[in-house]
């Protein structure tokens, strides 16, 4: 199995000329670099999606920040799992930590945009994870698997494969905080565990779960290595393409 490294650009790149910079650095970091046992996925932001299209850089993937569930019709300002599929992306991220907190997306909205996702040939990105207040009443555990059930119901287990999960402690996301390797492994496998329990063994095994979070060349081994995750959902540092691609390298070559 592959590992999987994507970043999540956010609200970022606020003019064509960021965003041709950019891919211009991106060139640059990826053209000596051999990553072979990684898929690389960028999500930038929906107006820029049509640009890393054409990009067509055959080292990167693309994906999506967020999607709504329906195919088509009458919701204006939202963005279908038809078009991503149409624009080029085979991912796209549902369930962020930002999208829960300032949107007020509950389990059962990501739900159906997993559903979605996954019946219009999209690779979903599930992101789970615990707040400081949730960890300080000892409620991670309680959290996650009620996360990960919420996301999952109804979907059928031969759709394992094509599923990923990220486990984003919000408590660390965008801070100095680095979880302990043993925080991060204790959350892996306890999402394997659930995995199991609602697909089997075989299919749980299929799901790639990645480390999400502020994740940088200098801490890839303590939240990705050590704990055995398959890879990472790379937020702020992913917005430069030098220190991107080191962690890239760094999770590829162990």
């Amino acid at each position: 199995m592959q590992k999987l490294i994507v970043g999540n650009l956010k609200m970022n790149l606020l003019s064509p000329q960021d965003r041709d910079r950019y891919l211009a650095w991106m060139d640059k970091e990826l053209k000596s670099r051999k990553l072979k046992n990684s898929e690389i996925v960028l999500c930038p932001p929906f107006v820029h999606l049509e640009a890393f299209r054409k990009w067509n850089n055959k080292k990167v993937k693309l994906g999506a920040q967020n999607v709504f569930p329906e195919e088509k019709g009458s919701y204006t300002g939202e963005i279908s799992p038809v078009m991503l599929k149409n624009l080029g992306c085979e991912y796209v991220i549902i369930g962020h930590s930002e999208r829960r907190r300032y949107f007020s997306e509950s389990g059962h909205e990501i739900n159906l945009k997993l559903i979605s996702a996954l019946k219009n040939g999209l690779k979903p990105i599930l992101c789970v994870g615990e707040s400081q207040v949730e960890k300080d009443n000892y409620e991670t555990m309680k959290v996650i698997t009620k996360q990960v059930k919420d996301a999952l119901a109804n979907v059928k287990r031969a759709k394992a494969e094509q599923i990923n999960i990220a486990y984003e402690p919000i408590w660390a996301v965008g801070s100095d905080i680095v979880p302990a390797a043993n925080e991060i492994m204790e959350a892996r496998l306890l999402i394997r565990k659930i995995l199991v329990e609602m697909f089997g063994k075989k299919y749980a095994e299929m799901v790639r779960i990645l480390y999400g979070g502020s994740v940088s060349p200098v801490f890839a081994k303590q939240t990705c290595i050590d704990p055995g995750m398959d890879g990472a959902l790379i937020g702020r540092e992913s917005l430069v393409p030098h220190g991107f691609i080191k962690t890239a390298e760094i999770i590829n070559n162990n």
